[in-house]
């Protein structure tokens, strides 16, 4: 009797020892999913923030729509887009979905050719190459703007993404209010019917079949061109100025009247020294927390991580080339988080 009750123990010892977690140990763990564009720079931050506290945070870099379709199915903690929800997904969502940016980007027009030419590009020769009515390297249009350089006599392959798309928001906006042929026939959103072009997944994937494709043209995070050593185009902007994509022309983007709610577009921005195809990343989460079984501590977890992303996190954004949150979005976004409540009582403190 006494081999068998020392056999039990031993069969219950790590049950017991197991129980004795805190009900809250789900906490350590957020998931999110979505926008590609600012993956990099999540892998880093999100990282850094577990060494540090020591919660694990999940996430998939699927694309801005399906981002925003796992927080509207409620199988993530948070989401990430590149592209504010519009009405139609706020409605659908039934709840209020709040938005906070966590920096900057800039989208860049990229290709593949010899000697990785740096090429300047006009608004209008950009949306005549995407809307497939300029299709040859050589083609005056684009020898009109860089007459100091001998354009290859090749084909242009166009390569877009082929999933729904935050990147592909921000660049079809953009070339929605520069192009009224685009406007019409394209326009702007995460998902696109495109008039020419091959396809790919992701940023990764759109960088990765343009370096493969010689002659291929297409449109990528400036992080994804810096990693894969790609020319990234020098852009017109509504100011008529040349305008190289970096953190410091990317920032003066930013420089416009901000709703409270920090759904806004920067792109053709009318600053001088702006980048016109520049805008925010977002992450999305959920104001009322109190849903599908979540504990209180799961969402103080959230609300801690989203603090610390917009703060701190910030220093990490330029060493990876995004531009910080300049003052007046973080002081929205202060405001915004501060909103969130846990059975309509406040999570942060003012």
């Amino acid at each position: 009797m006494k081999k068998f009750l020392c056999y039990l123990m031993i069969l219950l010892l790590p049950l017991l020892a197991f129980s004795h977690y805190p009900a809250h140990a789900e906490s350590k763990e957020l998931l999110g999913a979505g926008a590609t564009f600012p993956f990099p720079l999540y892998s880093k931050m999100f990282d850094t923030y577990y060494q540090a506290y020591k919660v694990k945070i999940n996430y998939q870099a699927i694309g801005s729509g399906g981002g925003i379709q796992q927080l509207i199915s409620k199988t993530v903690d948070f989401g990430g887009t590149d592209a504010f929800m519009n009405a139609r997904e706020m409605q659908k969502a039934e709840v209020p979905i709040l938005h906070i940016p966590t920096c900057l980007g800039a989208v860049v027009v990229t290709y593949n050719l010899p000697k990785k030419l740096t090429l300047k590009f006009t608004p209008d020769v950009i949306a005549a190459i995407f809307l497939g009515k300029i299709i040859r390297w050589d083609d005056p249009r684009i020898a009109a703007i860089n007459p100091e350089i001998k354009l290859p006599a090749i084909s242009i392959v166009v390569v877009h993404r082929s999933d729904g798309s935050g990147t592909t928001f921000i660049f079809s906006d953009y070339l929605t209010k520069v192009s009224k042929d685009w406007a019409f026939k394209v326009g702007a959103d995460k998902s696109l019917n495109w008039p020419v072009g091959l396809g790919a997944k992701g940023n990764p994937g759109v960088a990765g079949l343009i370096n493969q494709t010689p002659g291929a043209i297409g449109y990528v995070e400036l992080i994804y061109t810096m990693q894969n050593n790609m020319p990234a185009g020098i852009i017109k902007n509504k100011a008529g100025n040349f305008i190289e994509p970096n953190i410091k022309s990317t920032s003066a983007a930013a420089n416009i009247d901000m709703p409270d709610d920090t759904r806004v577009s920067l792109t053709d921005t009318d600053a001088a020294d702006g980048y016109p195809i520049s805008g925010f990343t977002w992450l999305i989460f959920y104001k009322e927390q109190n849903y599908g079984g979540r504990s209180k501590e799961q969402a103080e977890a959230l609300m801690k991580l989203m603090w610390w992303v917009i703060h701190e996190g910030q220093q990490i954004a330029e060493q990876l080339k995004y531009s910080a949150l300049p003052a007046a979005a973080v002081k929205k976004a202060e405001t915004i988080l501060q909103s969130v409540v846990y059975n309509n009582s406040p999570l942060l403190k003012k």
